[in-house]
């Protein structure tokens, strides 16, 4: 059974979260002060135009596969880039459309996004990639999911699993810590956890 705010108990969870928190907040600082301001400029242009568009094509998977500093040297790549561009935009506006439905709550439009992005060669299996693409498609309110991340939360407690429906869960495990953050939590995203725990997961998260 995984640790979300809907399977544990609510003292349990509550309990994590504080000791979360002790970790997350100095973790977005190093973050902050460890990553140039100027690496996020291309990940920013993407974003801007999925704003502006309403879709991403293929140029802009290739920025966010250099921007994750994955490798394009596989054969789903050579495949992505034989479909019509026209084609990769017809799937991705659906992503698009369901990250930014606010009638759907957070971990729910993030399943749904995740979902329809599995049609496209490269974003069928794994998290990293296609988190980033529904992410660029709504920056304020999705977030990026990868080992880093996922080594993060295995050290804070945290159980997120490779089951189908990952990316939903962890957005609704995100919620979680932002509900339960307190003080802590004000002014947060999901995109600066995500970032925080990027952090911590490099930086071997010690919970007190």
């Amino acid at each position: 059974m995984e640790t979300t705010t809907a399977t544990a108990a609510g003292g349990e969870f509550t309990a994590l979260c504080d000791r979360a928190w002790d970790v997350l907040v100095p973790a977005r600082a190093g973050y902050l002060a460890g990553v140039s301001p100027h690496y996020d400029e291309v990940f920013d242009e993407v974003a801007q135009r999925a704003r502006l568009s309403g879709s991403l094509g293929k140029a802009d998977i290739a920025v966010l596969t250099v921007w994750k500093r994955l490798s394009a040297r596989t054969p789903w790549a050579a495949v992505l880039m034989s479909r019509p561009d026209a084609e990769v935009r017809a799937v991705t506006a659906r992503a698009v459309a369901a990250v930014r439905d606010t009638a759907l709550p957070r971990g729910e439009a993030a399943r749904a996004g995740r979902a329809v992005l599995g049609q496209l060669p490269g974003l069928r299996t794994g998290d990293a990639l296609a988190s980033a693409v529904l992410t660029a498609a709504a920056p304020g309110r999705m977030a990026v999911y990868d080992r880093r991340v996922q080594a993060a939360l295995d050290a804070l407690g945290f159980t997120l699993t490779p089951a189908p429906g990952r990316y939903g869960r962890y957005l609704r495990l995100l919620d979680g810590l932002l509900l339960h953050g307190g003080p802590r939590a004000d002014g947060w995203t999901a995109r600066d956890l995500d970032t925080a725990l990027y952090w911590a997961g490099g930086n071997g998260p010690q919970p007190s």
